[in-house]
């Protein structure tokens, strides 16, 4: 099914612009106001999320076989562990500099898309 990208570097490419225009629609759109987020929104844009990832790995599955979705499903559960964890680092700072719960999605943002 590849062949219908063409190349694997097509489809580097329109994996990685997918990713930017996920990322820009989710800082530059959803969270252009800043508010407290609550425990409810959170786990909300928080399954949103994780659905489009196991939808994106139905179409690996469906395309490329099951060893690659296997591949690639033990990496976003590795990273999605990963970023429970940073959870944690950034109570400990958050808390440390005393940053307003308002402030801190801008806060993340700027740790994000900052040098």
């Amino acid at each position: 099914m590849a062949s219908i990208f063409g190349t694997d570097l097509t489809l580097w490419a329109i994996f990685n612009l997918t990713i930017a225009l996920m990322l820009a629609f989710d800082l530059g759109v959803l969270n252009r106001k800043p508010h407290v987020v609550s425990t409810r929104e959170a786990a909300s844009w928080s399954t949103v999320w994780i659905v489009i990832a196991l939808a994106f790995n139905w179409l690996v599955y469906s395309w490329f076989g099951e060893e690659k979705a296997l591949a690639f499903l033990t990496g976003y559960l590795i990273e999605k562990t990963l970023s429970v964890d940073n959870m944690f680092i950034f109570v400990m700072i958050f808390s440390y500099f005393n940053i307003p719960a308002i402030w801190q999605p801008k806060v993340l943002k700027w740790g994000i898309v900052g040098p």
